[in-house]
């Protein structure tokens, strides 16, 4: 596996749009985390309720791995859409089938792609990690691991991200159909999982019956679901109107997709012509 990392590696390292997209992500990483240091600093602590709903700076360390997690989340497009590139371009440039020719099985050349993936999902973990330490140290907090599991969940979103992706340039085989078809996607389920949470809040407010956050039960929002607002403090005033957040059951129906992408990214490459 390390032989063939290492040919991938050769692969990328020039490419223009893995240099930018992931320059891209770790800048982006600390600008939109710093932009909402600045919002919270000098707007929403100047306003009299938010200091009372508010404990403390959602940077000190007690809070600071879930505030960073959960900005951060929002641009784990970037690194699952440098994955449908990359993909994608194997099979437009036919360099896939030089890899079967030169010895490669179709598994092995799966087996790359997938641990490309888990790669730059550890990556942008690890740029998170990075950035929570510097607003955590910058704040003056003592240290704390308190909500490091939202660091967990992150992994867990970008490696489900890059699944979706992979499993869409497998499907597609063109880029611009791959990157298409992957915004497409995106936007439709969340659409879809906004009107199941408006559906699930009507049960609730009609009948009383609590159905959870339907929403959080699709495939990329299952992830989603598990990294929490952190100003999720003002929720608490519409818990009588909002259904709940089940996370275990979030998080199972999470892990089942991943399964489902992986079983289905494998099948593709196995059975598709080359």
């Amino acid at each position: 596996m390390i032989k063939l990392l290492k040919i991938e590696w050769l692969k990328i390292k020039n490419y223009t749009g893995f240099i930018l997209l992931t320059s891209f992500f770790a800048v982006g990483v600390f600008a939109t985390n710093y932009i909402a240091y600045l919002f919270i600093k000098n707007v929403m602590n100047k306003v009299e309720v938010s200091k009372l709903l508010l404990s403390g700076s959602p940077f000190d360390f007690d809070s600071v791995w879930k505030t960073v997690s959960y900005y951060s989340s929002f641009l784990l497009m970037l690194p699952a859409l440098l994955i449908v590139i990359l993909i994608s371009n194997e099979f437009n440039y036919k360099t896939h089938r030089q890899n079967i020719i030169d010895g490669w099985s179709r598994f092995e050349f799966l087996k790359v792609k997938l641990a490309t993936a888990l790669i730059f999902a550890l990556g942008s973990t690890l740029v998170v990690i990075i950035t929570a330490l510097i607003f955590g140290l910058s704040t003056g907090s003592a240290f704390s691991f308190n909500g490091f599991e939202n660091i967990a969940y992150f992994l867990l979103k970008a490696v489900t991200y890059n699944m979706v992706g992979l499993l869409i340039a497998l499907l597609t085989k063109k880029s611009g159909v791959a990157i298409a078809l992957f915004f497409i996607y995106t936007i439709f389920e969340n659409g879809v999982s906004m009107l199941l949470f408006f559906l699930a809040v009507k049960v609730k407010n009609d009948s009383g019956t609590d159905l959870s956050n339907l929403g959080n039960y699709l495939p990329m929002n299952a992830s989603d679901g598990l990294l929490s607002s952190p100003l999720d403090q003002f929720s608490g005033i519409t818990k009588s109107i909002i259904p709940y957040n089940n996370n275990m059951l979030v998080l199972t129906f999470a892990l089942c997709y991943l399964i489902i992408f992986y079983l289905w990214s494998k099948r593709k490459m196995i059975k598709t012509d080359l």
